[in-house]
């Protein structure tokens, strides 16, 4: 959970530096020439998936010890996963 909350703190200075920098606003903004982005479908998607109760209690308690929302604690572990290249292991009863 260690990598969990390194990425959830690495996010949240990120916020805060963002938060705390200077901005001069114009009065309004002219975005009739404007490109959308091209990476924001890479970004996140929205998926519907069914997990366990049990599994959804599990992060949601662990969102309420460290603060961070449940459905960012399950990304990060999925995340954690991919990087480790971790497989499942099954193991069907017969």
């Amino acid at each position: 959970m260690t990598i969990l909350l390194e990425l959830f703190q690495q996010e949240k200075l990120i916020k805060e530096s963002v938060l705390h920098m200077e901005v001069n606003m114009r009065e309004s903004y002219d975005f009739s020439n404007g490109v959308k982005n091209p990476y924001l479908s890479k970004l996140k998607k929205q998926i519907t998936i069914r997990i366990d109760a049990e599994t959804i209690d599990y992060f949601k308690e662990l969102s309420d010890e460290t603060g961070i929302r449940y459905q960012q604690l399950i990304n990060f572990f999925l995340m954690d996963c991919k990087k480790k290249h971790m497989k499942p292991n099954i193991d069907w009863a017969s």
